[in-house]
């Protein structure tokens, strides 16, 4: 499929920018893998917003992306070099969970206001892509426990629904791994939120 894209940008042309972005931010040994093009060019066709190319993928580019993979496969790197494609009205912050839950044992529930309907003085919540979800804990604030992020996300979710605000999310787990983590509601809301982008599950660590 990826010899067939048509699009009026050059595929090829944007993934050796992005090369060159890579090596810029991480340094000389960054590379994008050819194994890994037809994952880079479903994002590149996303955060372009190329829609002709999003249709051919059935990707809908009202949904975040949801991108997962093994470990070291390296989806944090590659979201972090889509901000550099995304228009001005669609950026986006990075932040990995586990910061998240740390903010939370030391701020509590304004945390989860923070990361949804956004800080008091902000008119508009923002646009995230939730970094490497599984990897913080159950937290407990002042003795009570709390499944930080999956308030976060159904709270996002209220948020998709009225003003089409969009999450992004990097994983290693699988879909049945989100339900055990965070319940059947969190799973079924992020069928609604976000597209899947997945890599194999035999992809190499890159690290």
């Amino acid at each position: 499929m990826n010899e067939n894209i048509k699009s009026h940008y050059s595929y090829t042309e944007v993934i050796n920018w992005l090369e060159a972005k890579g090596i810029e931010l991480y340094g000389n040994h960054f590379k994008i893998l050819e194994n890994d093009y037809p994952i880079v060019y479903k994002l590149i066709a996303y955060f372009l917003k190329d829609e002709p190319t999003c249709f051919q993928y059935g990707i809908n580019l009202n949904k975040g992306i949801l991108l997962t993979g093994p470990i070291g496969c390296g989806k944090t790197s590659l979201m972090n070099l889509m901000k550099y494609l995304t228009a001005t009205e669609h950026k986006f912050f990075v932040k990995p969970c586990r910061d998240i839950s740390f903010e939370f044992i030391q701020d509590g529930y304004q945390i989860i206001h923070k990361y949804s309907i956004g800080k008091l003085y902000q008119s508009e919540p923002r646009t995230y892509c939730f970094d490497d979800l599984g990897t913080e804990n159950n937290l407990k604030y002042f003795g009570n426990e709390c499944n930080v992020m999956a308030e976060i996300l159904l709270s996002r979710y209220d948020l998709f629904i009225s003003k089409k605000l969009q999450t992004h999310i990097t994983t290693n787990l699988s879909a049945t791994e989100i339900e055990k983590h965070y319940g059947n509601r969190v799973r079924s809301r992020l069928r609604e939120m976000v597209n899947l982008i997945a890599f194999e599950k035999s992809t190499q660590d890159k690290r």
